[in-house]
């Protein structure tokens, strides 16, 4: 545990980066131990909106003898700078990597709260070009859905470490494994494996609680499942739900939910049922099973729908 005072510690985050924030934040997010180095801040499983700040999606932070890690650095700029009022009260190394998981807004827009620590922000090959399309139709989108006043500092920053396949970073007597995975969740997905406590960080390739959303294959993610499964892991940190949670029972879940939206699609396609139709009806057994269902299902309905009309 760092002995920085207070005083240390915000006058050590108060660079040209804090000026910016309209207030200290109501959400408060919070690094919990799960093993020794190994912390976790599990975000609230609602859509992200003004209350909360954007801090819906989990975040993790390891720390190695010589350096930490952070993964994802939350929802908004606000939520970046609380985060990194968390990180100092636990550790004063450095903070040498930002490792994001992938392109959503609830996982990258705190990116600008960190630029000051130096940290280099680790991403999936695809992820600069999935920023790239995206950035300005997300910045337009939650200033309309959180308020200019949260998106105040929000700035699109791509990764300047870029993972293709399996990397591995050193903190110092403490290895993370990276693995890029095809198009599932997005096509941009990255997972963390801390070798020391087995701890696993799936991103959004697991979702407890919180329905799945579909951004990229869902072919691509159910045939990934049994590749996840496989992983050794002493439990995982999914994008969205309890941390840590049981593995691979944690898999199980959306394993259910996709096969259900894939069979009803299927049956849907077959019967020539129109898109616009199918989506109303994929997956409704799966309704009570989930939080956020209403808000996501008939997304992942159509997008699921296009891929299997071409099967």
């Amino acid at each position: 545990m760092s002995t920085l005072t207070r005083r240390q510690i915000l006058g050590w985050a108060a660079s040209s980066a804090l000026i910016h924030t309209p207030a200290r934040a109501a959400v408060e997010p919070k690094l919990s131990a799960l093993a020794d180095g190994v912390y976790a801040f599990t975000g609230a499983e609602e859509m992200m909106e003004p209350a909360n700040q954007g801090a819906i999606c989990n975040v993790g932070l390891i720390v190695g003898t010589e350096s930490a890690a952070l993964i994802d650095s939350g929802g908004s700029y606000l939520e970046g700078v609380e985060l990194l009022r968390a990180v100092r009260e636990i550790t004063d190394k450095p903070l040498r990597y930002l490792i994001n998981t992938h392109m959503h807004p609830d996982h990258i827009f705190g990116n600008a709260a960190f630029k000051e620590t130096g940290a280099q922000i680790v991403g999936h090959t695809n992820l600069p070009a999935a920023l790239e399309a995206r950035g300005a139709f997300y910045l337009q989108s939650f200033r309309r859905q959180l308020g200019e006043e949260l998106m105040r500092g929000v700035e699109i920053i791509p990764p300047t470490v870029l993972v293709a396949d399996r990397t591995e970073l050193d903190l110092g007597d403490r290895k993370l494994d990276l693995r890029a995975w095809q198009p599932a969740h997005t096509d941009n997905d990255l997972t963390v494996m801390d070798r020391t406590s087995g701890t696993f960080f799936a991103g959004d390739l697991v979702f407890l609680g919180h329905l799945p959303t579909m951004d990229g294959s869902l072919l691509g993610w159910m045939r990934q499942l049994d590749e996840l499964a496989a992983i050794a892991a002493s439990g995982v940190v999914p994008g969205h739900g309890p941390s840590p949670s049981a593995w691979p029972d944690a898999i199980a879940p959306e394993r259910r939910y996709f096969e259900t939206l894939a069979s009803d699609l299927r049956a849907a396609i077959k019967a020539g049922v129109p898109l616009a139709e199918a989506v109303t009806t994929a997956g409704q057994s799966e309704r009570a099973k989930w939080k956020l269902f209403d808000e996501y299902n008939e997304r992942n309905a159509t997008t699921a729908y296009a891929e299997l009309e071409w099967e």
